[in-house]
């Protein structure tokens, strides 16, 4: 699976990009169809706590699966990003089998 990140008004550090290739690329292990995943990290105006958001785009055949987060740090945002799609895709599992 390929994983694209993109940066909005910010330069991401090394570790970040790290980061999201380990946690998105995780995802593989519930669908093996997934093609890419396409990450958008973004700095939200405003003066809210949690002003870091995270969009991830799941290409898969039939449907993309498309999840927006936003926390106090880019990395939580993922994180519960990440949990999100586990989920989504456990559901979709589940019912191709029943």
């Amino acid at each position: 699976m390929k994983v694209n990140l993109k940066c909005l008004r910010f330069s991401p550090k090394e570790h970040l990009k790290e980061f999201v290739t380990e946690k998105v690329s995780k995802l593989e292990r519930f669908d093996d169809k997934i093609i890419s995943a396409e990450v958008t990290l973004s700095i939200q105006d405003g003066k809210h706590v949690d002003n870091k958001a995270c969009d991830i785009r799941l290409v898969v055949p039939g449907n993309d699966l498309i999840v927006k987060k936003a926390a106090t740090s880019f990395e939580a945002a993922i994180l519960d990003n990440v949990e999100t799609l586990q989920n989504l895709l456990n559901r979709k599992r589940e019912k191709a089998v029943h």
